[in-house]
């Protein structure tokens, strides 16, 4: 943003009452379904905010039940977060009323701003930007949906349906409320759980740069998934990536490489698309890790908040059956992994423990020794305490014959907990092993994944992690 001092650390603004409030303040609220103020209403009353909730409506009375206030000034002291729900002409106003209210931040949901074609709309949001940093009050928006932080039971947005996503370690920073709900509706249907989804909008006095120290440093947040249009000056979030590096892995998904996406980046959040290898290339310096779709998002954000980092790119795959692990072998090697050679007494341990007819050198098939828990887990083992090993792929698609397989597997897999990095696609009909899987998976056991290739993509992700976040792995 031009003329402002942008710099990521340390950062400028206290994001403390914008994502932990005790008071809401929703500034537009309205009983009528047919506005946004009805719907942020919805989201933060049946969303479980255990706060005090203070509805603003130029007509007072009560809405939802909860008395309304006809204007901010009107309302108690020590307003924590407003959320902003009226027309873009009011917003002037309500935000000179929110600076004297000392109110300590705002998510500003109303439209009409830089994303017009109308350069008054433009105009406006260069002087709303002069106001909230010279009174130092941070502002997520304009042109938001909002944001939720799960943990806090907040969802400071028009979509009551975000508290039903799972809690979880991803946190979201977006430029698009689309995608957002995109990627928080497939992430429910796969139990993947989110600390804080976050809209930026148009990005008035916050962008990634200012979002990201703040979530670096959050205790609840263990990756940082970033969805980038457009950005003005992208040096800003850089230097703060390249802070981060080390302490939390940032994934970013950078769409705009085709020249029609570009356009539509401009007239969506007022940003142009840019270069799209010179962004990649700039990711990488920083430590930022690419990814190349929505799903290969969640994916990789799952693997990364459950795995550690491995130390080195040679994998083992174990499988039930044959078909399964040379998918996964081959997903390997197209990405970047080795198919690992395993030790001696690791060989002779399988040897012994399955018959010749098997597969029994790396990937392994276990399917023979479906019926022989004790052989199952020897094998496990065997492999996960090999030193020639740094990654395991588990692969067991259900038959009748191996159904206690997975359940057999439990204690030994809850016991070993990623001491290396194991991720997994255990698949049966629904009710047969869900319980267990969800178990392993709520314990950080695994990270598993509904095909092999999947899987295996994950782990790719990982060491790609590796070798960006420690200059030594990048060798091996």
């Amino acid at each position: 943003m031009k003329g402002i001092d942008m710099s990521a650390t340390p950062p400028v603004y206290d994001l403390d009452p914008l994502f932990r409030p005790r008071t809401v303040a929703v500034i537009g609220a309205s009983d009528n379904p047919g506005k946004l103020g009805y719907h942020v209403m919805k989201s933060l009353t049946e969303g479980g905010f255990q706060g005090d909730i203070l509805p603003v409506n130029a007509k007072g009375g009560r809405v939802m039940g909860l008395s309304a206030f006809p204007s901010v000034e009107d309302c108690p002291p020590c307003i924590d977060l407003g959320i902003v729900v009226v027309p873009a002409a009011a917003v002037p106003s309500v935000l000179e009323q929110c600076i004297r209210k000392r109110v300590g931040g705002l998510v500003l949901i109303s439209a009409g701003f830089k994303e017009i074609d109308d350069p008054a709309g433009a105009r406006q949001q260069e002087a709303l930007q002069a106001m909230a940093v010279a009174n130092r009050i941070p502002v997520i928006g304009p042109n938001t949906f909002g944001m939720i932080n799960l943990h806090h039971d907040l969802n400071a947005s028009f979509t009551p349906e975000f508290s039903l996503a799972g809690k979880g370690g991803i946190a979201l920073v977006s430029q698009s409320g689309g995608m957002s709900h995109l990627l928080a509706f497939l992430a429910m249907n796969q139990g993947i759980g989110f600390s804080k989804i976050i809209g930026l909008g148009n990005r008035l006095n916050l962008d990634f740069a200012e979002i990201v120290p703040y979530l670096t440093a959050d205790p609840d947040t263990r990756v940082i998934a970033l969805y980038i249009e457009g950005l003005d000056d992208p040096r800003p979030l850089l230097e703060a990536a390249e802070s981060a590096r080390g302490k939390k892995p940032i994934l970013v998904y950078k769409t705009g490489a085709a020249s029609k996406s570009d356009q539509a980046s401009m007239s969506h959040t007022g940003s142009l698309a840019g270069r799209h290898e010179i962004y990649s290339g700039a990711f990488r310096q920083a430590g930022v890790l690419a990814v190349d779709g929505s799903q290969a998002m969640l994916d990789l954000g799952k693997a990364l908040g459950v795995c550690p980092r491995p130390g080195g790119r040679r994998i083992a795959i174990l499988t039930g059956q044959a078909g399964p692990g040379m998918a996964a072998c081959d997903a390997c090697e197209m990405n970047g992994l080795e198919i690992a050679r395993f030790s001696s007494e690791t060989q002779s341990a399988v040897d012994r423990l399955l018959p010749p007819l098997a597969m029994r050198t790396n990937p392994v098939d276990m399917g023979p020794a479906w019926y022989d828990s004790g052989a199952i887990q020897g094998i496990m083992r065997a492999v996960l305490e090999d030193e020639a090993v740094h990654g395991i792929i588990l692969l067991m698609m259900y038959a009748s014959a191996n159904r206690e397989v997975v359940p057999v597997l439990s204690g030994l897999l809850n016991e070993w907990r990623q001491r290396k990095p194991l991720v997994s696609c255990l698949v049966s009909p629904a009710g047969i092993w869900d319980e267990a899987v969800e178990e392993l998976e709520a314990g950080r056991a695994v990270a598993n994944y509904p095909t092999p290739e999947r899987a295996a993509e994950a782990m790719a992700g990982l060491w790609r992690y590796a070798c960006l976040s420690n200059t030594e792995r990048r060798a091996m």
